[in-house]
C-alpha cells in the first residue's frame, strides 16, 4: 500500500511546485525574493501551500544562488548559466534541500523534484535533473547512501 502523503506534506510539495514557477520567472525577469514572495501570494495554489516554506526556499534560492551553482557546478555537464532555466529552477531548489535541510531524506527530495517539473520542461529534463540530484545527495548526504 502506498504511503499517505499528510496535509503538511503537500503543502510543502505545493511550495515546492510554485517557488520552481517564481525562480524560473526570476531568471527570465530579475527581481527582489519579496517581490516575488507578493507576486505569487496571490497565486490561487497558494492558499494551499506552505507559505512560509515557499518564502524560505525563494528567499534562500535568491540569495545565495552563486553558492548554490557553484556547489552544484561538479556534478553538471555545463555551467549553471547554460542550463534550461526551468532545470536550473528545479536544481536550484533541490540544492537548497539536499544542502541545508538535512530533515529531509535525499531519495525522498529527489523523487519529489521530478513531480515539481512544469509540463514544459524538455522531455529529457527529468533524466538530467534526477542524475545531477542523485550524484549530488551521494556528496552531500554520504550517510544516506
Amino acid at each position: 500500500m502506498a504511503a499517505q502523503l499528510q496535509p503538511a506534506d503537500c503543502g510543502a510539495a505545493l511550495a515546492r511546485r510554485l517557488a520552481v514557477q517564481a525562480l524560473y520567472r526570476w531568471q527570465l525577469n530579475p527581481s527582489t525574493w519579496q517581490d516575488l514572495a507578493s507576486e505569487f501570494s496571490l497565486d490561487a495554489d497558494m492558499a494551499r501551500a506552505d507559505g512560509e516554506y515557499f518564502r524560505a526556499l525563494v528567499q534562500q534560492v535568491i540569495e545565495q544562488h552563486e553558492q548554490l551553482d557553484l556547489a552544484m557546478a561538479p556534478f553538471l555537464d555545463r555551467a549553471a548559466a547554460r542550463l534550461d532555466p526551468l532545470e536550473h529552477a528545479v536544481l536550484l531548489v533541490a540544492s537548497v534541500e539536499l544542502q541545508h535541510r538535512p530533515q529531509l531524506h535525499s531519495a525522498w527530495s529527489s523523487t519529489r523534484r521530478s513531480a515539481s517539473r512544469a509540463a514544459s520542461a524538455p522531455r529529457t529534463a527529468h533524466k538530467f535533473i534526477n542524475g545531477v540530484l542523485d550524484r549530488a545527495a551521494r556528496a552531500w548526504r554520504p550517510a544516506e547512501r
